[in-house]
């Protein structure tokens, strides 16, 4: 299972919590009270995304790399 899809991180003051998007895959995104944490919650979120995908039967977007814009 390809997990390499672009992952944005920022600080959210607002949330006390670093949060990521993964903008190739809607609605994607995670948090965690460390950069660390906020990557390994938004990969196990990404994995949940595509098994959810899957057994909904629709299209999984192949990676592609850094985005121009987020």
């Amino acid at each position: 299972m390809k997990l390499n899809y672009e992952m944005i991180l920022w600080w959210s003051t607002e949330d006390e919590a670093y949060v990521v998007d993964v903008p190739e895959l809607p609605g994607c995104m995670a948090h965690g009270a460390t950069r660390q944490a906020a990557i390994k919650n938004a990969e196990d979120a990404i994995k949940f995304w595509i098994k959810t995908a899957k057994d909904d039967g629709l299209e999984i977007p192949e990676p592609r790399g850094r985005l121009v814009f987020a």
